[in-house]
């Protein structure tokens, strides 16, 4: 009994411990979501794909420089890793999670994005939950189906279709005529039918009548009866062929008057209730290799030179990517009244050639892709509907205070890869944006942040430029602002004024890789969580440099810098101890365990790999009264000067796993 009663003891402390250690606030668990938006840059053909994810854990040899690295943090807690190519650049950069966004796959979607994950599947953001629905495919009645990329219901094959379409013209539609004349034979067979019952009587009748002259009248009095029905069916029978015939003429006049008016389903062009022989030649049948699928016409890489005269007000997505069209004309979407998506990207479109009026009649349009053509501006009266705009990858030299006067609605602007600077971009240009939440600029030559950004931003985007500060009033009207991505610019830590951002309350994740930062900047953002700074000349971090934020650090990447071990010291972290879960060292000239590391309670995640480190003392890692209560998942310790052998077997006893522990391969010198 006392065996049974300390069993249970034991269990409920463990348990209680267990539940105390993963007990995580709201703003840790919004932290973890994290994701990647991995860009192709070998080609403007992928200019508008999105990589999403993360790369799985290799070894990274010494002799990379600036490396491509992606890496992210999932809600599983699962480390990945960054993997590396000589003479790429990186295009690393984050997003947290935001209150009722939804992560999905490492992506984060805003609250009602709809996307599709897969072609049968369609994904609703609806307040943090996902919820999808699967599309049920009609039915095909030809013998040859196949599923165009990228779709999800089979369609029949060119050959199959224009055979069915065919046949649909060419088969005429029974008459009324015909149709009348069907049911006179079935009443004239239940006219058939009650004569026989009625004989059937009449002879029960004769055969219990109990004389001959009886049988005789009763055989008469039949006789005239039949004789008599058959006249009067005969007479009802000519009145409504009659009546039918001049019914018939009348309708042949009303036609001879009036067109008949036809239906369109999917694209195509199919009879009303009296067919002509052959379709219309006004309003052609859909172009040759597009496909269709439930409201979706795609026409993918199909060698276009124009826009196709489509006349289908049910479709509400029409795809153009990758063809030859080089212009927009006025009448182009005419046909198409209910389209809420169009993408043209990847093609010759130029702003001489677009249409003054051509997107002006599509008053549900919400979607519009014009990446890789050959713009030099924003084309002219947008629908006042739109919430996403991309012209990626053009040559936009200016954008004016009326380019996006009429864009109160957009919510998504990505306006990277275009020759766009402080000096051709009015500085009201994004003020009537007042709904703007991701703003993308990458890829221009700005040497400043742009100014008037609306104060509803939520995602600044300026990789690639050619910015040099930050200034104090860069960011005063953005009070939302939860990223700010700046990597690949000309920014030195002493041109980041001290009243730039440190008072946001919002801002949680900067990248500031590949600048000419020395040092750790300080005065950053308070609400700070993810601190990206690969790939700069930072020798030192300086003391107490994180101690101001609340609730504290929780992603440190230095990776690929000139740390050393004068260069860090205990109070380097001070404030991050109980807060920073991933610490990325690798590629720097450490010689020895930076310190700090054992006063680490929350760290999961830490990488020394690729640094000069020759031993590992006990208690530079792991505290051996403080074992239990490590949370240290996976270490990185590969191509240093290591003699594994020669290794403490207490210098590890914190880490949960060995099989974590990476060790090999070690540099020999």
């Amino acid at each position: 009994m006392k065996f049974a009663v300390l069993f249970s003891f034991i269990l409920l402390v463990t348990l209680h411990i267990d539940f105390g250690l993963n007990k995580e606030t709201p703003r840790k668990q919004r932290s973890k979501m994290y994701y990647q938006r991995l860009r192709k840059h070998s080609s403007p053909n992928h200019r508008s794909n999105r990589q999403i994810g993360v790369q799985q854990t290799t070894t990274v040899t010494a002799a990379a420089r600036f490396p491509i690295v992606n890496f992210g943090y999932n809600i599983e807690e699962k480390f990945e890793s960054f993997s590396s190519f000589l003479g790429e650049q990186s295009n690393y950069n984050v997003l947290p999670g935001k209150k009722g966004h939804c992560l999905v796959k490492g992506m984060m979607m805003y609250n009602k994005a709809v996307w599709s994950p897969e072609p049968c599947l369609t994904c609703l953001c609806s307040n943090g939950r996902v919820l999808c629905d699967e599309t049920m495919c009609h039915p095909q009645t030809c013998s040859k189906t196949f599923i165009p990329e990228g779709e999800c219901c089979p369609v029949c094959s060119d050959t199959e279709q224009r055979e069915l379409t065919s046949l649909l013209y060419k088969q005429p539609l029974p008459t009324q005529v015909d149709m009348d004349q069907e049911l006179r034979k079935k009443a004239f067979q239940c006219e058939e039918e009650k004569k026989e019952e009625f004989k059937e009587d009449s002879m029960e009748q004769k055969t219990k009548s109990s004389g001959p002259q009886d049988q005789r009248k009763l055989d008469n009095e039949e006789e005239k009866r039949e004789e008599e029905q058959e006249q009067s069916a005969q007479e009802e029978e000519m009145q409504a062929y009659q009546h039918l015939n001049e019914g018939r003429e009348d309708e042949e006049d009303e036609e001879g008057d009036e067109d008949e008016e036809d239906t369109v389903r999917d694209g195509l062009r199919i009879p009303s209730q009296f067919p002509k022989p052959a379709p219309p030649r006004d309003t052609p049948p859909l172009p040759h290799r597009c496909s269709l699928s439930y409201k979706t016409i795609s026409c993918i890489k199909v060698e276009l030179t124009e826009i196709p005269p489509i006349k289908a007000p049910e479709i509400t997505s029409l795809e153009l990517v990758g063809n030859s069209i080089t212009s927009i004309p006025n009448e182009a979407f005419n046909g198409l009244p209910d389209l809420e998506r169009l993408d043209l990207s990847e093609n010759n479109i130029t702003s001489s050639n677009i249409g003054p009026k051509a997107f002006k009649l599509l008053k549900k349009l919400m979607y519009l892709n014009i990446d890789g053509n050959n713009l030099i501006q924003i084309p002219s009266e947008l629908p006042s509907t739109l919430e996403e705009l991309k012209v990626n990858e053009n040559n936009l030299q200016a954008i004016s205070e009326k380019s996006l006067a009429d864009l109160s609605q957009l919510v998504t602007l990505e306006l990277e890869g275009n020759n766009l600077s402080e000096t051709n971009v009015n500085p009201l240009a994004f003020k009537p944006l007042k709904n703007l939440l991701y703003l993308r600029l990458g890829k221009n030559k700005f040497r400043i942040i742009p100014q008037s950004l609306p104060a509803s931003i939520e995602e600044l985007y300026l990789e690639n430029n050619q910015i040099e500060e930050i200034t104090e009033i860069c960011f005063n009207h953005t009070k939302m602002i939860n990223v700010i991505v700046l990597c690949y610019n000309k920014i030195e830590e002493n041109r980041i004024a001290p009243l730039a951002w440190i008072n946001h309350e919002n801002l949680e994740s900067i990248d500031l890789s590949y600048n000419k930062l020395y040092h750790v900047p300080s005065y950053l953002p308070k609400s700070l969580l993810h601190l990206v700074l690969i790939g700069n000349q930072i020798e030192r971090i300086p003391g107490y440099v994180f101690a101001h934020m609340k609730p504290g650090l929780e992603y440190l990447y230095l990776s690929f810098n000139k740390l050393v071990d004068n260069g860090v010291d205990p109070v380097s972290f001070y404030g991050a101890y109980h807060s920073l879960r991933e610490l990325f060292l690798d590629h720097n000239d450490f010689k020895f365990i930076p310190a700090g590391i054992q006063e680490m309670k929350a760290l999961h995640f830490l990488r020394l790999n690729n640094n000069k480190i020759r031993n590992i003392l006990p208690e530079q890692i792991c505290k051996a009264e403080e074992d239990g209560d490590s949370t240290l998942e996976h270490l990185h310790l590969e191509n240093n000067y290591i003699k594994t052998r020669e290794i403490s077997p207490y210098a590890f006893s914190c880490i949960r796993s060995y099989s974590s522990i990476v060790l090999k391969p070690q540099n020999v010198k």
